[in-house]
């Protein structure tokens, strides 16, 4: 027979609304601007900016693929282009 704490309900529907639990670890003068950004976050109309915002700034960590690494990567600035290849002669 398995108890079911009230705090493991709170997290099981947590976790069916799409939340998680992140602990983090900062100097203690920044622990009002990270509860800020958390609660600015979690605002659904401030949200989406804040979001837009963040990731242009800071980047995209969970870029998924090389498609979306390469399009998120700072690449001005960076030449391109690349001397074709004609290959080697072969002698057969």
């Amino acid at each position: 027979m398995s108890l079911v704490t009230p705090l493991e309900r709170h997290r099981t529907r947590q976790r069916a609304r799409g939340r998680a639990r992140v602990e983090v670890q900062v100097a203690q003068a920044d622990v009002s601007i990270v509860r800020r950004v958390a609660a600015v976050l979690n605002d659904p109309v401030q949200g989406e900016e804040a979001r837009r915002l963040l990731l242009t700034r800071f980047g995209n960590p969970k870029a998924r693929g090389l498609k979306a690494l390469l399009e998120a990567a700072p690449l001005e600035g960076v030449d391109l282009e690349r001397l074709p290849d004609t290959g080697r002669e072969v002698d057969l």
